[in-house]
């Protein structure tokens, strides 16, 4: 990020809907930011739920929130996109393709058009379809554009194991790769707690049906979001503290580590496909992608995770 050019405590937010008001409310709480600009194209909504959120401030900490339009973003330090049409019961991400497409067609032009040094967040699914689309329509360098990714599917996993093994999900280390939807692998090869390797730490704790248990677990985590959709409609939470935590990464030039969707450009003999893969963020939002430890099963998986991928690029054009 040109600090001249942008203002590093400023974020707008696209879209408020479910996903859009819960990441600003979860921003609002961080004290990352001094300004949120909040658009949509119910102009009304946007400026309701700024007016909403912006009635915590007293109890939290001093920002300016309110509802604008394109041009309020030209200083924005990150910009985030959760526009789009909502997974329905029923329906995959990758269902959501051609309708979220035409609606990125409509947004990141004009967002090109008044913003070229900030960073683009992409939320909306099928997240890293979108964040290729994103990355085309806008121009902006590949490692400004990044996508939120499997950093929710990993904090699941994550979560899940420590449930499984008794111990606190933030000692395991684990990630979700590939596509976020249908086809992300579990690569429990490289998981670990404490540098425990995952299997072995399972016998410590007196379970020896590995494969059988890691499979159930790595359904559960493809599951959830059909599950929580099921029961209340639409998933927001999780997602909302994913996107303050890639912002953390990025605001506080933390070098963090997360699997968020960026263009593969060789690594695993993967090429010219968006996907998501553990990579340093930072200021300048993607430094490098990090290569992890994937068996010959996984690494098959991520292959096929990227082909389905390209497949579905083929069927829009943008």
């Amino acid at each position: 990020m040109d600090g001249c050019k942008v203002n590093l405590r400023k974020v707008a937010i696209i879209g408020c809907g479910f996903v859009g008001s819960a990441s600003a409310f979860s921003l609002m709480q961080s004290g990352l930011f001094s300004e949120m600009v909040l658009i949509d194209v119910d102009r009304d909504k946007a400026s309701g739920e700024a007016l909403d959120i912006s009635h915590g401030i007293p109890l939290a900490r001093p920002m300016k929130i309110y509802g604008g339009d394109y041009d309020d973003i030209f200083d924005a330090a990150i910009i985030i996109v959760t526009a789009g049409a909502n997974q329905k019961e029923g329906e995959t991400r990758l269902d959501l393709i051609r309708k979220n497409t035409a609606v990125f067609q409509s947004i990141i032009p004009e967002v090109a058009k008044r913003n070229q040094h900030g960073i683009l967040l992409i939320v909306s699914n099928p997240v890293d379809v979108l964040t290729q689309v994103a990355l085309k329509l806008s121009g902006i360098p590949k490692n400004r554009v990044i996508g939120s990714g499997t950093v929710l599917d990993t904090s699941r996993l994550k979560h899940l194991l420590g449930e499984h093994l008794g111990v606190d999900s933030r000692s395991v280390h684990a990630f979700i790769v590939g596509e976020h939807g249908d086809s992300e692998i579990a690569a429990f090869s490289s998981a670990n707690v404490s540098g425990i390797p995952v299997h072995e730490f399972c016998e410590l704790r007196g379970f020896y049906h590995h494969e059988q248990e890691m499979a159930k677990i790595a359904q559960r985590v493809k599951d959830s979001a059909y599950e929580i959709i099921r029961k209340k409609r639409a998933t927001y939470y999780g997602i909302a503290m994913s996107v303050k935590r890639i912002c953390e990464a990025i605001v506080r030039d933390e070098k963090s580590i997360l699997p968020v969707s960026a263009m593969m450009e060789g690594a695993y003999g993967i090429r010219d496909v968006v996907l998501s893969m553990p990579a340093i963020v930072g200021k300048d939002g993607i430094e490098m992608q990090v290569p992890i430890s994937l068996d010959q099963d996984e690494l098959a998986r991520l292959r096929r995770s990227a082909g389905i991928l390209e497949d579905n690029l083929k069927e829009i054009s943008f």
